[in-house]
């Protein structure tokens, strides 16, 4: 049952992905946010180590896509000028 959590928990991240993708940050962001709800019941109630760890992955990758979504385009452009 533990793995049909992880399941629905990556296929919400897919959508938080495919968003970015076609550049519908706001739906993106509101879609992370229901997805880091998700992730805090399950850190909430998991005490196995093996789903701490993948909890634990799954926060990170959450941050990195929160950074995407709010990385305005100007500050990567402004990156890409430098190379």
């Amino acid at each position: 049952m533990e793995n049909d959590k992880f399941s629905a928990l990556k296929k919400e991240v897919q959508e938080i992905i495919d968003l970015i993708v076609i550049k519908q940050n706001k739906e993106a962001n509101n879609k992370l946010v229901e997805v880091s709800e998700m992730l805090d019941e399950l850190l909430d109630f998991s005490d196995d180590d093996e789903d701490l760890m993948e909890i634990s992955r799954y926060q990170v990758l959450l941050n990195q896509l929160h950074q995407k979504i709010n990385t305005p385009l100007e500050n990567i452009s402004d990156d890409e000028d430098r190379f």
